[in-house]
């Protein structure tokens, strides 16, 4: 197949790509590179089956030929990223979301939306299912992501409904691992950084919020899955392992010997004190749930992090140790 993917040079935009072509696919990538990183598709732009174009899908979009899946992954997906761009966010997911799909109905092509976990907000259910309508402060900092995913799902299902798209929704919860960039202030990238740069991690709150960490291993291979599926309506895909933040901040100091400890400071507003996905549905449709376990994903991600920051000091961007 040919397949269209935008935010392709974000975290989870490049894992998608190498996936899709490994399966022997066409893969377009379409990225503005506001939160991606070249680097994530520099070993991609020498495949003959991989076109790139720099782009902001907001604006209308055409792509020449025959494409047979649109995949949007376009976003600001951590909070400080939607936090400094909430113009933006608001825009990718209603504009973007909107470009992208009238482009797989004038295509033909199957759609598929990368969706949150935030479509949940600070949950009033736990584990939270796919019938869960979650709980979100529209006006609150966070409202700008949240909402922005939760317009891009209603407006998937109307064009389905209305124009006949076949379409998924996948609502993906925390997943971490290679390619996440050091300063995008998620939990698990902000927790190795400072452990290996011997800095106290920074915990918000007291640390006994909840997440559930999905390796992006994992994770690419639901998102193939629910790709190929008949499943229209929205999928959980995630990890249902539960952590407090501070036994992730353990580990992951165990993981890197580091002596230097923790801090804390104030919760941020609305900041989710649970998440765990109900993945019964991914099992039961997909034959689909995480193999890879938090400390085995850690060690892998600690690895990368490593080298990212070995290579930043040769290169003048920063210190390797503080």
């Amino acid at each position: 197949m040919r397949i269209l993917v935008t935010g392709v040079a974000g975290f989870l935009g490049s894992h998608l790509a190498d996936r899709l072509l490994a399966e022997g696919h066409q893969v377009v990538g379409l990225d503005n590179f506001i939160t991606g990183s070249p680097d994530n598709i520099s070993d991609l732009l020498g495949n003959e089956r991989f076109t790139f174009y720099r782009y902001d899908v907001t604006e209308f979009m055409y792509v020449a030929g025959d494409l047979h899946g649109v995949l949007h992954f376009a976003s600001p997906a951590s909070p400080i990223d939607y936090l400094q761009l909430p113009i933006q966010t608001l825009k990718v997911g209603s504009l973007g979301t909107h470009k992208a799909l009238g482009l797989a109905k004038a295509k033909g092509a199957r759609f598929l939306l990368a969706s949150s976990s935030e479509v949940y907000g600070d949950p009033a259910m736990h584990p939270q299912p796919e019938s869960y309508w979650g709980n979100v402060n529209p006006v609150g900092p966070r409202g700008v992501y949240d909402e922005a995913k939760r317009f891009a799902e209603a407006l998937t299902m109307a064009y389905h409904r209305y124009h006949g798209v076949d379409t998924r929704i996948a609502r993906i919860f925390n997943t971490y691992g290679p390619r996440m960039r050091r300063d995008d202030g998620r939990v698990v990238s902000n927790f190795i950084v400072q452990s290996l740069q011997r800095n106290p991690l920074t915990i918000f709150g007291d640390g006994s919020q909840t997440r559930s960490f999905c390796y992006v291993d994992d994770l690419i291979e639901g998102i193939y899955r629910l790709f190929t599926s008949d499943r229209v309506e929205p999928l959980n895909l995630g990890n249902p392992s539960e952590y407090t933040i501070s036994e992730l901040a353990e580990l992951v100091l165990e993981l890197t010997g580091s002596t230097a400890g923790v801090e804390y400071q104030p919760l941020p507003q609305d900041d989710p004190k649970v998440r765990q996905p109900d993945i019964s549905l991914a099992r039961q449709l997909l034959g689909w749930e995480p193999q890879l376990d938090l400390r085995a994903g850690l060690k892998a991600t600690i690895g990368y992090f490593s080298g990212v920051l070995e290579n930043d000091a040769s290169r003048g961007k920063g210190q390797a140790t503080a």
